[in-house]
C-alpha cells in the first residue's frame, strides 16, 4: 500500500529542492541551518503532524529532527523571525519544479479507471481544467511576534487552476486584495490557457469580453448560464421534457460588449432545472449529459479548497506580512499535491476511481501510520489508506 514517510517525502522532494540552489544562492542566501531544505522540512512538518505553533516546532526540531532535518537546537526567536523574511517565491519555485514529477506519477497509473464524461472530453481536448478564486479568511498567530496582531482579518485572495483529470493544481495566484474579483485574474488565465483546453468556470467569470477572449485563443469553456440573461435562439439539437439543447446568441452587445454564440444546454433532474452555456458547438463533441456532468465536476476545486483551506490550516494564516502568506500558500498547496499524487496512487493500487478515495482520511492517519508502519506495527489489513465511498454531490 502507499504509503507518506520522511523517506518518501525526502525522496521526491530532493530534486525540485536542489534544483533552486543556484536560485537560492543569487538571492544571497547562505547555506546555514536554517536553509532552504530545512524550511521546506520546517513548514510540511507543520502541515502533516498538524503542529500548533512554532514554539512545538521547535521543540521538536530538539527533541526528534523535522523530517529529513536532525535533532538540532534552534533560537526560538530566529525560527519565528525565519518565516517572516524566507522569501516565499523559493516555496513557489519547489511546488512548480515538483508538478511534472507529479504529472509523471499519474501517467505511469493505469489500473484506475476515469470517469467517462472525463474520456470522452478527452478524445477532443488536449486538457480538461478548472479555474475558480477564494477569499483568505483569517489570521492565527502561529507565531510569538504577532501576539498583537488582530484576529480574523482577511489577507487576500488565491485563484487557482485545477487539472480535472489529475486532480493536481496547475497554477495558483494570489492577489493582496481579498475582495478582489475574479475577474482580476482574467489576463492570467489568458495567458495560461491554450488551444484545446476545455476549461470549467465559475460565474465570477462571467465576463463576455474574457469569454470572447477564451474564444479567440481556441479555448473552450463551460459555465452556467445567469438570471435573465439577453438570448436568442438560433438552432434546436435536441429538445424534449428532460433534455434541451440549442444554439443561441447570448447578450445585447451594449456597451461595446460581444455577443456571444453559444449552446445552451437545460437538463431537469426530477423537479430541479439546471442551465449550462458552453462555446462547443457540436453537440457529437460534447453530447449533453457530457456537459452536465463535466460540469458536476468542478465541484472538485471547491473540495480542492476545503483540503487546503480548512484541512491543512490556510484559513489559518501563520503571519501578517505578505510575503508570510506567500509563503505558507505556496507551501500548503506543494503539500496538497503531495497528497493528491499519493490519494491517486491508493487509487491505483485498489482500481478504483479517485472519486472513492477519502483525501480526509489519508491526511488525517499520515502521520500515525508512517510511525507505524517505520516500527512494523502495520500491516495491509489496518491502513488507514483504504478507500471510501463520498456522498453523491449534488448536479452543478
Amino acid at each position: 500500500m502507499a504509503t507518506l514517510t520522511a523517506n518518501h517525502l525526502e525522496a521526491l522532494l530532493t530534486p525540485a529542492i536542489f534544483a533552486q540552489q543556484k536560485y537560492y544562492k543569487q538571492l544571497g542566501l547562505r547555506n546555514r541551518i536554517l536553509n532552504l531544505s530545512f524550511m521546506v522540512a520546517a513548514v510540511l512538518t507543520l502541515l502533516w503532524r498538524q503542529v500548533p505553533g512554532v514554539q512545538e516546532l521547535n521543540r521538536l526540531l530538539a527533541r526528534e529532527g523535522l523530517l529529513w532535518c536532525r535533532v538540532t537546537k534552534v533560537a526560538q526567536q530566529s525560527l519565528s523571525e525565519r518565516f517572516l523574511v524566507f522569501p516565499a517565491e523559493l516555496f513557489e519555485r519547489v511546488f512548480k519544479n515538483l508538478l511534472p514529477q507529479l504529472q509523471f506519477n499519474w501517467q505511469q497509473r493505469l489500473r484506475r479507471p476515469l470517469p467517462e464524461s472525463v474520456k470522452f472530453a478527452l478524445c477532443n481536448f488536449e486538457r480538461v481544467w478548472i479555474a475558480d478564486g477564494s477569499s483568505l479568511e483569517a489570521l492565527f498567530r502561529k507565531l510569538k511576534s504577532l501576539e498583537d496582531v488582530k484576529k480574523g482579518q482577511l489577507a487576500g485572495k488565491i485563484c487557482t487552476v485545477i487539472d480535472l483529470v489529475t486532480r493536481l493544481p496547475i497554477e495558483v495566484w494570489f492577489h493582496t486584495n481579498p475582495a478582489a474579483s475574479e475577474t482580476n485574474f482574467e489576463a492570467d488565465l489568458l495567458n495560461l490557457l491554450t488551444a484545446k483546453t476545455l476549461v470549467l468556470l465559475d460565474r465570477g467569470f462571467y465576463h463576455f469580453l474574457f469569454l470572447q477572449q477564451l474564444i479567440n485563443q481556441d479555448v473552450n469553456f463551460i459555465t452556467r448560464l445567469k438570471a435573465k440573461a439577453s438570448i436568442k435562439y438560433l438552432k434546436i439539437f435536441s429538445y424534449d421534457h428532460s433534455v434541451k439543447d440549442r444554439l443561441i446568441q447570448l447578450g445585447t452587445g451594449r456597451g461595446g460588449a460581444p455577443v456571444l454564440t453559444l449552446r445552451l444546454i437545460e437538463i431537469k433532474v426530477r423537479k430541479t432545472s439546471y442551465s449550462y452555456i458552453t462555446s462547443v458547438l457540436d453537440p457529437h463533441i460534447l453530447p449533453p449529459y457530457v456537459v452536465a456532468d463535466l460540469y458536476r465536476r468542478r465541484w472538485r476545486i471547491e473540495e480542492a479548497f476545503y483540503v487546503v483551506k480548512r484541512l491543512l490550516g490556510l484559513s489559518y494564516l501563520w503571519t501578517g506580512s505578505i510575503n508570510g502568506v506567500k509563503l505558507q500558500v505556496w507551501a500548503t498547496w506543494l503539500f496538497y499535491a503531495v497528497l493528491v499524487d499519493l490519494g491517486d496512487a491508493v487509487a491505483d493500487e485498489l482500481s478504483l476511481p479517485f472519486d472513492r478515495i477519502s483525501l480526509e482520511m489519508i491526511y488525517r492517519g499520515l502521520y500515525h501510520f508512517s510511525v507505524a508502519q517505520e516500527k512494523g506495527q502495520a500491516d495491509e489489513e489496518s491502513s488507514i489508506f483504504r478507500c471510501k465511498r463520498k456522498p453523491r454531490l449534488r448536479c452543478g
